[in-house]
C-alpha cells in the first residue's frame, strides 16, 4: 500500500491547489504501480505553521513561498 506524504508550510496552497497535488501524485504512483493500485494508493498533505520550517537555518513562512513563487528572493 503506497503512501506519498507531502509537507507544505500553511497557507501556501490553495484547497484547489491541494486537490491538484492529491490527483497528479495519484496519477503518477498509477503510472509505475499499475491501475490495481489506485484503491490502496495514499497521498496526504501535511501542513506546517509558518515558523516551522527551515532552509539553511532561515525560518520560513507563507510569505516567504509566496515570494519564491514570483521570483523574488525569500
Amino acid at each position: 500500500m503506497p503512501l506519498v506524504t507531502i509537507d507544505v508550510i500553511k497557507n501556501v496552497f490553495t484547497p484547489d491547489q491541494k486537490e491538484a497535488l492529491i490527483e497528479k501524485v495519484t496519477e503518477a504512483m498509477i503510472a509505475v504501480e499499475g491501475e490495481n493500485m489506485r484503491g490502496v494508493t495514499w497521498v496526504r498533505i501535511n501542513e506546517f505553521e509558518g515558523g516551522d520550517w527551515a532552509i539553511g537555518g532561515k525560518r520560513l513562512g507563507a510569505a516567504d513561498i509566496h515570494a519564491l513563487q514570483k521570483g523574488e528572493a525569500a
